[in-house]
């Protein structure tokens, strides 16, 4: 079923991607606020003197040019505002959408401290999510550009479940602001996002990783060995012997015939067997 497209109106008649983040979030002030805001009680908190929202907004135009030249794809329905079919109080102001396989595209601004792919993917998982459903898209594109001159593209696929939980959150949040009962937070963890490995990654700065590399060029040929020794002894072993020992190890057999060994007493091991 395909989503209303409509002139965009006033945000307090109807739930955003930007409110889902804040109903399946976990701050109870932003929560009521929120609620007051869609009552008509207060107005909207004005953004204007904060600068990562101003930073996000001005470079929302260079993320989608440079996504497209990166990509190879094109926008579509740039801040395009839609309407789920059958929940009308759902609504979502696209960023656009990728002519080429019809998934939503978010383009966002974050700084580079606190940057990691795992942590941006859960900090706008209900808003793709939200979006997503209002338009009955499959996956999302998550455009990133960090204030260190850096760009990431993550896809996000919808999750039903995620999907269930939000709906139900949403629908007792818009509950709440018709009748005037004040809300509470629905604590639901943000799904992990499986991330596409799309990056090459030089290491050569992490002392860890030149410790832990050197450990695997020494053992490398060791452990090839004693794979090699492990195959050839599982061999030697008797079908109808449950156990075998000598010189220094025992192997064992399971009741599903699996052969494990592990380190014998030297003396216990080669002494005569009864």
């Amino acid at each position: 079923m395909k989503s209303a497209v409509l002139k965009n109106p006033d945000r307090r008649s109807y739930v955003g991607g930007s409110d889902a983040r804040v109903i399946m979030g976990d701050d109870q002030g932003k929560l009521i606020r929120l609620w007051r805001e869609k009552r008509g009680e207060i107005e909207p908190e004005d953004l204007s003197d904060v600068l990562v929202v101003q930073l996000g907004t001005v470079t929302e135009d260079l993320n989608r040019r440079w996504f497209e030249r990166n990509t190879r794809c094109s926008i579509k329905d740039i801040q395009l505002w839609i309407q789920h079919p059958i929940h009308r109080w759902m609504g979502a102001t696209l960023d656009g959408r990728i002519e080429q396989t019809n998934a939503i595209f978010e383009a966002k601004f974050m700084l580079p401290w606190t940057f990691s792919e795992e942590a941006a993917a859960e900090k706008h998982m209900a808003q793709l999510q939200h979006n997503m459903w209002v338009a009955n898209a499959r996956t999302a594109s998550l455009s990133i550009i960090t204030g260190g001159g850096k760009w990431v593209e993550l896809t996000i696929h919808a999750d039903p479940l995620y999907q269930h939980l939000l709906l139900t959150a949403e629908k007792k949040f818009w509950r709440c602001v018709q009748s005037g009962e004040a809300p509470r937070l629905f604590g639901v963890e943000p799904p992990r996002s499986r991330l596409e490995a799309v990056r090459v990654v030089d290491m050569s700065a992490s002392n860890s990783w030149a410790e832990l590399a050197s450990i695997y060029q020494r053992t490398r040929a060791a452990y090839h060995e004693h794979e090699s020794a492990k195959s050839d002894l599982k061999k030697l072993v008797p079908e109808d012997a449950k156990e075998a020992m000598g010189h220094g190890i025992r192997a064992k057999r399971s009741k599903s015939g699996a052969v494990s060994f592990e380190l014998a007493d030297r003396e216990a091991a080669n002494a005569p067997i009864q």
